[in-house]
């Protein structure tokens, strides 16, 4: 199997989980704090700020032809309203090694991470940040937008719900005196501690009062409101619109974390439910957008009860989501129904020790994204989820996402048998 030339076949990151000493983000503060529910440190991360040739060299090699990276808020406007240059030509400088292999670059300007000043302010519950983040849209657009094909305003737009569902539950469960389980973490795709977080909740309150001004610092990946969830469609609709005003033929869009939701006889209306709250009420914001992000994991199965949790037999990935390739097709079609624009693939990935698991993930993965081009759906690129073993956020360094492994020690870059294989589906003709 192997794609047409014009079909995007690529990997992505994100910029703190790579970069490394992202020393003016709210997550910096975070995971230092000393009740922090980060298992470890970003640190040095894996110093791709330095090695960015290095690591793009390696994709190219592989056959890869698309790269997706986000830049950082935090760096380029590290104090608000002080835009830096020097930053600015750091990135320019990527999409430009980007392009001098032959690898098209997809840049994303909100991965989850904010920078500090923004957050003091409010951060994503205040309505100020629709307009701090329209006037960041704009610098980049401005600066970088001329060497862009594609540009996504914010990663996973829906995070905040889901994270705001699952907390409620937890916070029932913890009424009722239950027991939490590692698994949980699992129901949600971004590296989440809820049991850490839960045991340091009162410690984390004081610390992050002195860091942020307030005990509840509402970084993007906290547990959203319904006037949060507009607010962040507003901003995307801010970015979008001063983006177009700069480069009116960049596509924008923007990415969301989507679950395979299946129901068995009578969980249909969970299942509904589900969706609604992870899809559909976002249609609106999305319809003049040039492109939609998709970005699955993994599954989601509901009884007449409600959730069900993966069954004993299950393979279960390092981060207890359960081996689904097969997903992504069916969230492909499902999606397709409501938009029927450009659909790119940003995020699809397994985390496993084991690559041979990797190569048959990728495989299933894009033999259904395969019979989903021959159905007429316009998917025009697959982006594994991740260019290298990374800072999965609070999970820390153990959860192995990679087409690359690095050693944490010497920053040694070392491929896969999954990276070539993912470059081997990209076309020549």
């Amino acid at each position: 199997m192997a794609f047409s030339k014009k079909f995007l076949i690529g990997a992505a990151t994100a910029a703190h989980q790579v970069e490394g000493n992202n020393i003016y983000s709210d997550y910096w503060i975070q995971e230092n704090l000393e009740h922090s529910s980060f298992t470890e440190p970003s640190g040095s991360a894996c110093d791709h700020y330095n090695r960015y040739e290095e690591d793009i060299s390696l994709m190219a090699r592989a056959g890869l032809n698309a790269y997706r990276f986000s830049v950082e808020w935090a760096r380029i406007e590290s104090e608000e309203g002080v835009f830096n240059e020097a930053e600015i030509e750091h990135y320019r400088s990527v999409i430009r090694t980007c392009r001098k292999y032959g690898i098209e670059p997809i840049v994303t300007l909100m991965h989850f991470t904010s920078p500090a000043w923004l957050i003091k302010k409010g951060g994503w519950e205040a309505e100020s940040t629709v307009g701090y983040f329209g006037r960041y849209a704009s610098y980049v657009a401005e600066k970088l937008g001329p060497e862009l094909n594609y540009i996504c305003t914010i990663n996973e737009a829906n995070m905040g719900l889901q994270l705001a569902a699952i907390s409620r539950r937890f916070k029932l469960m913890a009424e009722r005196a239950s027991s939490l389980h590692e698994s949980d973490d699992g129901k949600v795709q971004v590296g989440i501690n809820f049991q850490k977080m839960i045991e340091n909740a009162k410690y984390a309150a004081i610390e992050n009062a002195e860091a942020f001004g307030t005990s509840q610092p509402q970084v993007f990946v906290s547990s959203r409101t319904e006037q949060g969830d507009k607010l962040v469609m507003k901003a995307h609709l801010a970015a979008r619109k001063a983006i177009k005003a700069v480069c009116p033929s960049v596509k924008v869009g923007i990415t969301l974390s989507l679950h395979d939701l299946q129901a068995l006889p009578g969980g249909e209306g969970f299942a509904e439910s589900a969706w609604e709250e992870e899809f559909t009420h976002y249609v609106p914001y999305l319809r003049d957008d040039d492109f939609l992000g998709v970005q699955n994991y993994t599954r989601t199965v509901y009884g007449p009860q409600g959730q069900l949790p993966p069954g004993k037999d299950v393979e279960l990935t390092q981060m207890e989501y359960e081996f689904y390739p097969e997903a992504l097709a069916h969230v492909l079609r499902k999606v397709h129904e409501q938009i029927k624009g450009e659909l790119i693939v940003t995020e699809n990935g397994v985390a496993t020790n084991d690559d041979s698991r990797r190569v048959e993930f990728i495989r299933r993965a894009l033999s259904g994204v395969e019979s989903c081009v021959a159905d007429g759906i316009p998917v025009t690129g697959y982006l594994y989820w991740s260019l290298m073993d990374n800072f999965e956020w609070q999970k820390g360094f153990a959860m192995k996402f990679g087409l690359v492994a690095v050693d944490r020690k010497t920053q040694t870059r070392t491929a896969k048998a999954s990276l070539a294989f993912l470059g081997s589906f990209a076309g020549r003709s």
